[in-house]
């Protein structure tokens, strides 16, 4: 794993910490042209990381350049995971993140990341080619859908279930976070693609993904 963040004290924390839990972080830079390079130099030798773990800004602006370099990375090698890391929830930027390969991809908020449990658990999702979204990401890329009628023909609970998808969630998750059966919950998800003119798929990482790009356009 590859850790991109300018602060050197929370670069450090967060290798620390992924690495005190069994995770090999193999380099940590500083900005996003470092970031690019760093990567170029690692296929060359082979060597690429299943996970890039990235704040959204970095110098030298400060604004974008993070992710801006992770959607780069993504369409250079789509086989690396990236988890961007950021202050609060940029549509456009989870759009872009969301708009590339079905491989990995994740959008966490600094400020909401309390269980350190659940975020290794994300890095490691992530890396295995899954998602890691928070759910506030997640109800701003369903708001603004919302604001093109794409959700209008989906019923308030089949909406719920859309949100917990999105989040990364199983189907049997799923059903128990709302108290439901398996059974009632793959009868929402199947309605949910019909309404949206999706094609059902049992990769349910392909499937949550499918359904990010549709809602985030």
């Amino acid at each position: 794993m590859v850790i991109a963040e300018d602060s050197v004290l929370l670069r450090d924390g967060l290798t620390r910490l992924l690495t005190d839990r069994g995770l090999d972080v193999v380099a940590g830079v500083g900005d996003g042209e470092a970031l690019l390079a760093l990567i170029e130099r690692l296929a060359a030798e082979s060597a690429l990381p299943d996970v890039v773990v990235a704040d959204v800004r970095m110098p030298p602006t400060h604004t974008d350049e993070g992710v801006r370099a992770c959607v780069e990375l993504r369409s250079r090698h789509p086989g690396v995971g990236t988890l961007v890391l950021s202050q609060y929830v940029e549509e456009r930027y989870a759009s872009e993140l969301l708009a590339g390969s079905t491989r990995g991809v994740g959008y966490l908020l600094k400020d909401r990341v309390a269980d350190v449990r659940e975020f290794v658990e994300a890095v490691q999702r992530v890396a295995q080619g899954g998602t890691a979204l928070d759910p506030e990401v997640v109800a701003q890329l369903l708001g603004r859908s919302r604001r093109h009628d794409v959700l209008d023909a989906l019923t308030p609970r089949e909406r719920e279930v859309l949100g917990l998808m999105a989040e990364g969630r199983t189907n049997s998750a799923i059903a128990k976070q709302l108290v439901v059966s398996d059974g009632a919950v793959e009868k929402h998800v199947s309605n949910i693609f019909m309404k949206l003119g999706l094609t059902q798929s049992s990769d349910d990482h392909r499937r949550v993904l499918a359904v990010l790009r549709h809602l985030s356009t």
